[in-house]
């Protein structure tokens, strides 16, 4: 970390009023700045722990949804009926829905009562417990599978969202591209970490003649376990710097959040950048998010991977993927947050004509690992950019809204090609050249992006919301 001296406005909060209510009060301090990337008064200890909830949960990602229970799913669970592939997409389509539908609410709630951090340690729980309870699936509980996956993705999304919201809060506005691909990347590594451990375990129980049944159940409770110690670190130092913001006299909870939740989209006129980049999000995410639910599922039913290869590959391209969080992390600092995305998109295009073309292993291997960089790279700037165009009373609820537009191309992305993948009778490469379509289309949309307006409406919106931005 490299030191420098600035100046930083604090806000602190005077007592509550009769009704209930807070009033948010800027009062002028000179802090210490410790670094040229976090914002006053964070330390590196904080922003480590911050980016540890992304280590923490990526075991989740990395082995239930990319690289074990979804081949497991698919060849034990439903005996590789031909819509198993559909049954897989389906279930996480019902979880995606029932996140869009809360996330906005929840991000809402989370900015009236400054709550992220009580939210998100709800939201950890939640997936810790249901991702340990997959141990008990077996060959044909397609039923318990669907409502652990069900349920246990829920909670992860809700976290997701969650963790994202506190990035403006701690990082300089010209370093959130910085500080957000600090964040990828450990969560890659996270990911890299619990893999390793449960292909450890795999490769252990085959060498012992174990069967998938066996020993995949187990790999569940590596994984929850993973997840609950790894946060641990997140719930000890991580701030909860947001104030309460003024409550509307006579609401409940739910009918606040909806109120609050309302206003966002009656004023979503004044962020018409941040409406034309969730619109780019909505389709490229799609693309990426098909990619992380099939691409097992596409290594064994194409590529003829066994469960330890494709184990392997995912833990060699998420080694990939976090120095392509990392890397380009600093480089959408320094060319901006859309060239860095028209970049990735572009990778991630040819990515899908290898991968579509592919006949041997090395081929399919440099998809993977182009895949890798991409998929890094297109995460960290994706939120960065949300971020930087979020004003700072509704940094939750907007994140909210990220989220809600994320699980919606998480839902059209998957169905899209575990339909294909059904109705053409198994045919997978054809259902991959299809995905690579919403990585075009976001990148057409992303053109029309102008990142110099969107960061001036959010400031305008600090401003009328009287709240105070931190500048570098």
């Amino acid at each position: 970390m490299h030191f420098s001296c600035g100046f930083a406005i604090k806000i602190n909060e005077i007592p509550e009023l009769a009704d209930g209510q807070f009033r948010p009060l800027a009062q002028p301090v000179v802090l210490a700045r410790k670094s040229r990337h976090l914002a006053a008064g964070v330390s590196r200890r904080e922003a480590w722990s911050w980016a540890m909830f992304d280590f923490a949960n990526s075991g989740y990602t990395t082995v239930v949804i990319t690289a074990i229970f979804n081949a497991y799913f698919v060849s034990v669970v439903t005996n590789n009926e031909e819509w198993g592939t559909f049954a897989w997409t389906a279930s996480l389509a019902v979880s995606y829905a029932l996140i869009i539908i809360t996330a906005p609410v929840l991000g809402a709630y989370a900015d009236a009562y400054a709550a992220k951090k009580r939210l998100l340690s709800l939201s950890a729980a939640g997936c810790v417990l249901f991702t340990a309870l997959l141990y008990f699936v077996g060959p044909g509980d397609l039923w318990l599978a669907v409502g652990l996956i069900i349920l246990s993705n829920f909670f992860f999304g809700c976290g997701e969202n969650l963790i994202a919201a506190f990035l403006p809060e701690l990082s300089q506005s010209k370093a959130l591209g910085k500080v957000s691909g600090w964040g990828w990347s450990l969560g890659y590594i996270g990911g890299l970490i619990c893999l390793g451990l449960s292909l450890a375990y795999v490769t252990w129980a085959q060498q012992s003649g174990e069967s998938a049944d066996q020993f995949v159940p187990v790999t569940m409770l590596i994984t929850a376990g993973f997840f609950a110690v790894s946060a641990i670190p997140t719930f000890i130092f991580l701030k909860e710097r947001a104030l309460p913001q003024p409550h509307l006299p006579g609401e409940n909870v739910m009918r606040e959040a909806f109120a609050r939740l309302g206003d966002t989209l009656r004023r979503v006129r004044d962020f018409q950048d941040l409406v034309r980049f969730l619109a780019c999000l909505l389709f490229y995410q799609a693309g990426i998010q098909t990619v992380i639910t099939l691409a097992a599922i596409y290594a064994q039913q194409v590529m003829h991977f066994d469960t330890g290869d494709t184990m392997f590959l995912v833990l060699v391209v998420n080694i990939t993927a976090a120095a392509g969080a990392f890397a380009f992390g600093n480089i959408q600092d320094r060319i901006g947050h859309v060239p860095t995305l028209a970049i990735t998109l572009g990778g991630w295009i040819v990515m899908v004509l290898l991968a579509w073309m592919a006949e041997s292993r090395p081929m399919f291997w440099v998809a993977a690992n182009i895949a890798g960089l991409c998929l890094g790279a297109s995460q960290s700037a994706g939120r960065a950019l949300v971020g930087y165009f979020s004003p700072g009373s509704r940094r939750a609820e907007f994140f909210g809204l990220w989220g809600l537009t994320g699980k919606v191309s998480s839902i059209f992305g998957p169905i899209t090609y575990g339909g294909v993948s059904w109705i053409s009778g198994g045919d997978h490469r054809l259902a991959m050249l299809i995905t690579g379509i919403y990585f075009v289309i976001g990148l057409l949309l992303l053109i029309r992006i102008n990142i110099k307006r969107g960061r001036d409406a959010a400031l305008r919106a600090d401003t009328l919301h009287g709240s105070v931005n931190i500048q570098a």
